[in-house]
């Protein structure tokens, strides 16, 4: 063990002010200390660099040592967060609002940041409690600050945390910012000369009942349906979306969902579930049994901090979860049939669908790369999503994706749709009649070292295919090289015949390889179709693209050899 590495954590330990972290990091110095292998392999692992801040913040395993998260990293990243700010024109009049959720240490992390804010001669406001994330960035543009904060590290394993940053605007971070910020948290000094204000200033529940009465507006108040008349389940996944969904459904009129008892509850170890994100085997299994049980019409689900919406509906062999491009193509698609005016966007690994749907109603659309920060952005947004259950129904107001005005928004179309003897599955068919069956799906690849991510984008570099699923590959974008419509990023895209298309990227969150899959398959229909002969022309064409999909994903996993 290298005696240069056991000074530097010992350094780390003595200037750590958690009492949990501190003992932590002094029990494993004491075992590398003594020969244990692990324990030495373990601390080079804590100081093997610094959390990384990027567009995402930062987000990470809670733990001592620079490479974990812990109340010296955020500290830190607070008090470069508020250099930043400072030296781009803030002033004593202006506030930071901080947010968080119910993971472990996302209170704390909240309180340290205030007091940091503070200390640099800044206003800090505190959300009133374990609360989503989209009320946060509600919350930065309707109290006018300069700057938010979120901690949370949104549907990620029960043993990380993060850090989410938020301009003013109202939008997350975007470069040259990160970089920016990132450099001022390097030039922070010693933890001991960080100047610590007061905890700041707590804001009560009004700033809730705003964001959920603005919520409420999505929906039109004279509607000829009844809502009360949908049957709903509903689950927050162990997160802090429960209070909100419940009341806010209320006031629009529907009945009180039946909620799923074993995850209504914050639970900072999810312990229902092996992953808290909806988009994981098993993850709904509790909401979809339930839905079985009261024989639900829908099933509606947040992650844990709420940006995300699930869904889930009833059909020919059971419950089955929508997936994110089928509910953004149901959200989208109502948005136009209403009439809102605007830029419908979506995320490049998003479905194509939504770019015909705004077509068709004269509507512009726009591709941006993945995630919210570019997206939420957009001058003139009507309507955004991306298909990781992220979606921005109401940009004028939050700049974010959110699960809870999404959430409301889909469980009003299926009351629309149930009135009149419909159902979602239904609605999903008419646009396929309309604009060809549009069939994703995904191959992910976790790994244990993300060298082999590195590796497989070098294979798929080095040696690209020429075919994919029988399909010719008629274009391949590298994505790192960025374009006039989008900047740099690593990925790689294969637009095929018959308009299908995979792209492949490395997760920006997790220790993951992604590759989305795009068929469209047309409905063949006549002018005249009765609508149980167009229902057999779109189950034809699902089963086509079901079988289009299987072989696109055997070929890339071989290509990419994952």
């Amino acid at each position: 063990m290298s005696e240069q590495l056991l000074e530097q954590a010992r350094a780390w330990a003595a200037e750590d002010p958690d009492d949990a972290t501190r003992a932590e990091l002094e029990q494993v110095i004491a075992a590398a200390s003594s020969g244990d292998a692990a324990a030495s392999a373990d601390l080079a692992d804590r100081f093997s660099g610094t959390l990384e801040f990027g567009t995402a913040g930062l987000r990470g395993a809670l733990g001592a040592g620079p490479n974990r998260m812990n109340r010296v990293v955020v500290i830190r990243a607070a008090a470069g967060l508020a250099a930043y700010l400072n030296a781009n024109g803030a002033g004593p009049d202006d506030a930071v609002v901080i947010g968080y959720d119910a993971r472990h240490n996302s209170d704390v992390f909240a309180r340290d940041t205030a007091e940091v804010m503070t200390g640099a001669g800044l206003r800090a406001l505190l959300l009133p409690g374990q609360l989503p994330t989209p009320l946060l960035a509600y919350a930065i543009r309707e109290l006018g600050c300069v700057a938010g904060v979120m901690v949370t590290a949104s549907h990620n394993p029960p043993q990380d945390n993060g850090y989410k940053v938020y301009l003013g605007d109202g939008s997350q971070i975007v470069p040259p910012a990160d970089v920016e910020i990132a450099a001022q948290i390097a030039a922070v000094g010693a933890l001991g000369d960080v100047p610590r204000g007061t905890p700041g200033e707590q804001l009560d529940g009004t700033i809730q009942t705003d964001y959920l009465a603005q919520v409420g507006r999505v929906v039109d108040d004279a509607t000829d349906h009844d809502r009360a008349d949908l049957r709903l389940v509903y689950t927050p996944l162990h997160g802090v979306g429960n209070s909100s969904v419940l009341r806010v459904l209320e006031a629009a009129g529907f009945a009180a969902p039946s909620v799923v008892s074993e995850q209504q509850d914050p639970d900072p170890e999810f312990s229902t579930v092996a992953f808290p994100n909806p988009e994981e085997p098993g993850a709904m299994d509790l909401a979809m049994a339930l839905a079985h049980e009261v024989d639900a019409d829908l099933v509606v689900a947040n992650d844990p901090d709420a940006d995300r919406c699930a869904a889930a509906v009833s059909g020919p062999h059971g419950w089955r979860m929508l997936r994110g491009d089928e509910v953004g193509a149901l959200l989208g698609d109502h948005l136009l049939r209403s009439g809102k005016q605007g830029v419908y966007a979506a995320s490049i690994v998003s479905s194509s669908l939504l770019g015909k749907l705004a077509a068709a109603a004269g509507q512009e659309y726009v591709e941006t790369l993945t995630g919210f920060k570019w997206i939420g952005r957009l001058e003139g947004l009507a309507f955004g999503y991306e298909e990781a259950l992220g979606y921005c129904v109401d940009p004028a107001h939050v700049k974010d994706k959110d699960g809870v005005s999404a959430l409301l928004l889909l469980a009003d179309i299926a009351a629309e749709a149930k009135a009149s003897g419909r159902t979602l599955l239904d609605l999903l068919d008419d646009i396929a009649v309309r604009h060809g069956l549009h069939a994703t799906d995904q191959l992910s690849a976790r790994v244990s070292d993300l060298a082999e991510i590195g590796a497989a984008m070098e294979r798929l570099r080095a040696t690209p295919p020429t075919s994919l699923g029988g399909l010719a590959v008629e274009r391949c974008d590298d994505l790192s090289l960025g374009s006039a419509d989008l900047p740099p990023t690593d990925g790689l895209r294969y637009l095929l015949a018959d308009g299908a298309r995979v792209i492949v990227r490395p997760s920006g969150t997790e220790p993951k390889i992604k590759c989305y899959l795009e068929v469209v398959v047309p409905v063949e229909t006549g002018p005249d179709v009765e609508a149980a002969s167009a229902r057999e022309a779109v189950d034809a064409a699902r089963i086509s693209a079901a079988g289009r999909l299987d072989a696109l994903r055997n070929d890339i996993k071989a290509a990419a050899g994952i």
